[in-house]
């Protein structure tokens, strides 16, 4: 393997890891913590078809699903991702949280080694019982 190609793997490991802290209750119930995984420029079309901005979702994660130690947490799996290019890493999975399941999609950016890896785009979209 050429140390391009571990570039890439660990670009797309890197983010991959930051998605699965978001989705800690521990990070999403910390406004300091989730924030600091958002880039400034964040989006996001839920599941619901709401549109989040970073400031609304950085206020408001706290209070959305999987917050809580004691609830219902995400059980994300067929998580994979691709660099699209230098800084940017497209992650597609799925996930199934208190009986539903949905597909999702993020888009993770990298503008410096100070930030790291920020997620600039999510979109969730539920998945109906009946398809498998």
């Amino acid at each position: 393997m050429t140390h391009e190609a571990d570039d890439v793997n660990g670009d797309v490991r890197e983010a991959i890891t930051a998605e699965l802290r978001l989705m800690d209750p521990a990070v999403r119930a910390s406004h300091l913590l989730a924030a600091a995984l958002l880039d400034p420029e964040f989006v996001e079309v839920g599941a619901s078809g709401r549109r989040y901005t970073h400031a609304e979702m950085a206020a408001e994660l706290p209070d959305h699903p999987g917050g809580s130690v004691d609830g219902p947490v995400y059980e994300p799996s067929e998580i994979s991702g691709v660099l699209l290019a230098p800084g940017l890493v497209h992650l597609t999975y799925e996930t199934r949280f208190d009986g539903r399941r949905a597909r999702r999609s993020s888009l993770w950016r990298k503008r410096d080694e100070g930030t790291g890896w920020r997620m600039y785009y999510h979109q969730g979209t539920p998945v109906p019982p009946e398809v498998a």
